[in-house]
C-alpha cells in the first residue's frame, strides 16, 4: 500500500513537471519580458486636442506664428481665380533642369496619377473615360476650357492647373510634391507634341 502511494506521488510529480515544461514552452521565444522604450507605448506628449495648461489659451494645437512657412513648404503664391492662373502662366517656369531622370520620373508620375482622365498619351482616352466619365481635352489636339489650345500651356498655366484642381480636376496639391508637379510637366510638355 506504501509502494502504491509512493507510485502514485511520483506519477503526480512527473506529470506536474511535464505540464509545467509544456505550458512555459509554448512561450514567445524572442520576448525576454523586458519593456523597451516605454513612451512607445505610454507616451507622455499631449494629444492636439487635450487641454494644455503650458499655453495662455488652453490648447495643445496651436496656430503658426504669422508669417511663418514650415519646413520643406514650397510657397505658390498666386490665386486660385483666372488673373492668377494668366499671371502664373506668364511668370512661373520650371526650376528642374531638363533631365532624362526628370523626365523618366514624370512619366511615372503622369501614369500613376494623369493617366486615369488623361490617358498614357495624353488623349483625354483614360480608364476612367472609358466607363463614362467626361473626356479631358487632349493635351495635342484639344482646347482648354480657360481658352487656347492645350498644346500651347505653359509651365506656369499646368502648375496652377495641377496646385488648385480645374473642373473635374480636383487638386493634386496634396498627392503631388512639387517637384513632382515639375516633373509631371516636363513629361506633359512632350504629350503636346504628339
Amino acid at each position: 500500500m506504501l509502494a502504491m502511494n509512493k507510485i502514485k506521488i511520483l506519477g503526480i510529480t512527473v506529470i506536474t513537471i511535464a505540464a509545467t515544461v509544456v505550458i512555459t514552452s509554448c512561450k514567445d521565444k524572442r520576448s525576454t519580458g523586458w519593456e523597451y522604450a516605454p513612451n512607445m507605448y505610454e507616451h507622455i506628449a499631449y494629444d492636439p486636442d487635450q487641454k494644455n495648461d503650458n499655453f495662455k489659451d488652453g490648447k495643445t494645437a496651436q496656430v503658426p506664428p504669422a508669417g511663418t512657412t514650415p519646413i520643406g513648404f514650397v510657397r505658390f503664391d498666386y490665386p486660385n481665380t483666372h488673373d492668377g492662373y494668366e499671371l502664373a502662366g506668364t511668370e512661373v517656369k520650371s526650376p528642374l533642369p531638363q533631365t532624362q531622370a526628370n523626365f523618366a520620373d514624370g512619366e511615372v508620375l503622369f501614369a500613376h496619377f494623369c493617366s486615369p482622365c488623361h490617358g498614357l498619351t495624353g488623349q483625354g482616352d483614360g480608364l476612367v473615360v472609358q466607363h463614362g466619365f467626361p473626356p479631358p481635352p487632349s493635351y495635342s489636339k484639344g482646347q482648354s476650357s480657360r481658352g487656347g489650345a492645350m498644346k500651347d500651356l505653359t509651365d506656369g498655366k499646368i502648375y496652377h492647373t495641377i496646385t488648385y484642381g480645374l473642373n473635374a480636376m480636383g487638386s493634386y496639391a496634396s498627392q503631388l510634391a512639387p517637384d513632382e508637379r515639375w516633373k509631371v510637366i516636363m513629361y506633359v510638355h512632350h504629350l503636346q507634341t504628339l
